[in-house]
C-alpha cells in the first residue's frame, strides 16, 4: 500500500505533482507556482486543451520542467459543488495518472480541511492490486512508493486520516477475500482469516459443524452437506462503547464457491461464482475498519461460511429442512442457497445479541441486477428510519442504495404445499421474494437487506474501484456506524 503523508502548500522539487483546480478562473497558488517554475507551460497546456476544469476530468503535461516530471491537472467543477464524493473521486483520478513515479503529490489548495482526508482515501482506493499469484509481470503495477497530500491543515488532516486509512484497509481486506480463488479461501480457510483479526481487539467465535447442528442450523447445512469444505460461522464482536448497549449487527452471506447444487447453474460465468461469500468478506472488512479506527459504539459481525457443491450427498430439490427458528423450509431449488445460510444467521444474531438494528449483505439474487444494473444495490427494510439513514449513507460514500418493497402478496408466494415455506416464489419479482423469505427470520428486530449481486464485482475499473472486487458496502456502513456514534 502506498505510504501516504500530509505536508504544507510547498512546490515539490521532483516527481509528479496533481494540481486540484476549480472551474473558476482564479487559480489557486501553487498553480501559479508551479506555472512560474516551468515557464508557463501548464498554462499553455490548459489553453492548447481548452481544458475546463470540470469534476473530475483531467489533463496532463509531461516532463514540463522545474524538475517536475508530469504535472496533472483535475478539475473540481464550481467551489460550492466539492461533495465527499467528488473528492475520493478527484483523489482517485489524480493517483492513477500518476501511478509510474515513485514519489508523488497532489495539492488540495481551497478544498475544505475535512475533505482533504476524503482525497487521501480516493488515491489510496485506486491504487489497489491483487498480484499474490503472479508469477510474471509483477512489475507492472503501481510504482507509487509514497503520496504526499499538499494542503494548508496538513496536522489536522494528518489526525484525520487515521481514521479513514482504517477504511482503506478495511476495504483492502475485503477486495483481497473476494478475489481469492474458491479452491484457496474455502470456508475453512476464510475462518481462519477473521481469526487473524484477533490482534485488533475483536472477540471473535468460530462454530464448525457440531456446533451448528447442536444449534438447530439445518437450513445452512443443508446447504454445506454436498461438499467435503466443512462449514463455518463466525461471530466477530467489537466492544466499543464500553459498555453493554444492544450492539449494531451486520449479517453476511458467505459462500465461498456456489455450483448452484444439484440445480447446477450453467458452465459460462460460474467462475465468478468465487465472489459469492462478498456479503461475508464485507462484515469482514466493516469490522476490521471499526477497530482499527476505535469506534465508539458495540457490533457484531456474523458471518456464515459454506460451500455449495454438487455430490451424491448433495442437498436434492424437494428436500425438506428445519431451520434454527423452527421453521420449515421446501428446498426446491438449490441454487437458492444463499437465503437459507442467512435464514439461520439472522436468526441467531436477533436470538443471541437482540441488537438495536440487523443488516444483512448478499450477493443474493440475478434479478437484482436485471432491475438496478451495476450502479445500485437493493435495499429492503422492515424500518424507515433504519432505511432513511442506510440511503443518507449510501448517498454520502456513493455507494448508492435503491428501496424495493416489501408486501404480504409477494410473501404469499412462498407458501409451500407440504413445509411453513419454500425458498423460492417463482421468476416474477424475485429479488423481493428473496427478501421476502430472509423477513421472516428477523421478527420485529430492525432489519435491512442488502442485494449486492450487481456492485460486487466490477467488470470495469474507475477512479476508486479498480477492475475487480469492489468491497461495496464497507465505506457505505462504515458511514452508518458513525450516524449512530454521533447520537450516542
Amino acid at each position: 500500500m502506498t505510504e501516504i503523508s500530509f505536508s504544507g502548500p510547498e512546490l515539490p522539487t521532483g516527481g509528479a505533482l496533481a494540481l486540484l483546480e476549480f472551474a473558476e478562473s482564479d487559480r489557486s497558488n501553487l498553480f501559479k507556482a508551479a506555472n512560474d517554475a516551468t515557464g508557463g507551460a501548464i498554462a499553455r497546456a490548459v489553453e492548447a486543451a481548452s481544458f475546463s476544469f470540470k469534476p473530475g476530468a483531467s489533463c496532463t503535461i509531461l516532463a514540463p520542467g522545474a524538475g517536475l516530471e508530469r504535472v496533472v491537472l483535475v478539475g473540481l467543477g464550481d467551489k460550492d459543488g466539492v461533495t465527499e464524493v467528488l473528492a475520493e473521486r478527484v483523489g482517485g483520478v489524480a493517483a492513477l495518472a500518476m501511478t509510474m513515479h515513485s514519489q508523488a503529490a497532489i495539492a488540495t489548495d481551497g478544498i475544505d480541511s475535512s475533505l482533504v482526508p476524503l482525497v487521501a482515501l480516493g488515491a489510496t482506493l485506486s491504487l489497489y492490486r491483487f498480484d499474490r499469484y503472479r508469477t510474471t509481470d509483477r512489475d507492472d503495477g503501481p510504482k507509487l512508493a509514497a503520496l504526499t497530500i499538499l494542503t494548508d491543515s496538513a496536522d489536522t488532516a494528518q489526525a484525520a486520516w487515521t481514521g479513514w486509512d482504517a477504511v482503506a484497509q478495511g476495504v483492502t481486506l475485503t477486495r483481497n477475500l473476494v478475489t481469492e480463488p474458491a479452491n484457496i479461501l474455502t470456508p475453512v480457510a476464510f475462518a481462519d482469516r477473521v481469526e487473524d483479526l484477533r490482534g485488533l481487539g475483536l472477540t471473535i467465535e468460530v462454530f464448525d459443524r457440531p456446533a451448528m447442528e447442536k444449534l438447530g442450523f439445518g437450513a445452512l447445512l443443508g446447504v454445506a452437506q454436498g461438499s467435503s469444505n466443512e462449514p463455518r460461522m463466525v461471530v466477530l464482536r467489537w466492544n466499543g462503547a464500553g459498555d453493554e448497549s444492544a450492539p449494531l449487527a451486520f449479517v453476511g452471506k458467505g459462500v465461498t464457491f456456489d455450483s448452484g447444487g444439484i440445480s447446477i447453474k450453467p458452465a459460462a460465468g460460474m467462475e465468478d461464482m468465487k465472489w459469492d461469500m462478498g456479503g461475508a468478506g464485507v462484515v469482514t472488512g466493516l469490522m476490521s475498519a471499526l477497530a482499527r479506527r476505535n469506534a465508539k459504539v458495540n457490533v457484531v459481525g456474523l458471518i456464515g461460511l459454506v460451500e455449495n457443491m454438487v455430490s451424491g450427498n448433495a442437498q436434492r430439490p424437494g428436500a425438506v429442512v428445519r431451520s434454527a427458528s423452527g421453521q420449515t423450509i421446501e428446498v426446491l431449488n438449490t441454487d437458492a442457497e444463499g437465503r437459507l445460510v442467512l435464514a439461520d444467521v439472522l436468526w441467531y444474531a436477533r436470538e443471541t445479541f437482540r441488537p438495536r438494528f440487523m443488516v444483512d449483505l448478499a450477493t443474493l439474487t440475478g434479478a437484482i441486477i436485471v432491475g438496478l444494473g451495476h450502479e445500485y444495490a437493493g435495499l429492503f427494510s422492515n424500518d424507515d428510519t433504519l432505511a432513511a439513514n442506510l440511503d443518507a449513507a449510501g448517498k454520502t460514500s456513493g455507494e448508492k442504495l435503491w428501496r424495493m418493497p416489501l408486501a404480504d402478496e409477494y410473501d404469499q408466494l412462498l407458501k409451500s404445499d407440504i413445509a411453513d415455506m419454500k425458498n423460492i416464489g417463482g421468476r416474477p419479482a424475485g429479488s423481493i421474494t428473496a427478501a421476502q423469505f430472509l423477513q421472516r427470520f428477523v421478527g420485529d428486530t430492525p432489519w435491512a437487506h442488502l442485494d449486492i449481486a450487481g456492485v460486487t464485482w466490477a467488470s470495469k475499473a474507475k477512479p476508486g474501484a479498480p477492475k475487480g472486487a469492489t468491497a461495496f458496502g464497507v465505506r457505505l456502513l462504515d458511514r452508518l456506524v458513525r450516524t449512530y456514534e454521533a447520537q450516542k
